[in-house]
């Protein structure tokens, strides 16, 4: 969508600023149920399975026409977090 003003640009952002923060939330859900099935710190950190993550959405990033490397390290930088917070809820879980 082509926009007229810097108004409707800010509308568009603001629109799609909304629907990721949705977005992160569920991804957030599902982060926290994962550390029920993980008994390490090396298994929540899974370095195979985020190089896995990464060269995906680096394809995607290709696919939609956005550059790959902002898209990994804005991944990167996300997948870091929820690792904390995962590693934060093993803690919670008596095993």
């Amino acid at each position: 969508m082509e926009c007229e003003t810097l108004e409707e640009v800010r509308e568009n952002i603001d629109r799609i600023d909304k629907k990721i923060i949705e977005l992160i939330a569920e991804r957030s859900k599902y982060v926290v149920q994962a550390a029920n099935f993980k008994n390490t710190s090396e298994e929540v950190k899974a370095s195979q399975r985020v190089e896995e993550i990464i060269n995906k959405v680096r394809m995607l990033a290709k696919f939609h026409g956005v550059n790959s490397d902002i898209v990994e390290n804005i991944y990167r930088e996300m997948i870091n977090s929820f690792i904390n917070l995962e590693l934060s809820e093993c803690k919670k879980i008596v095993k």
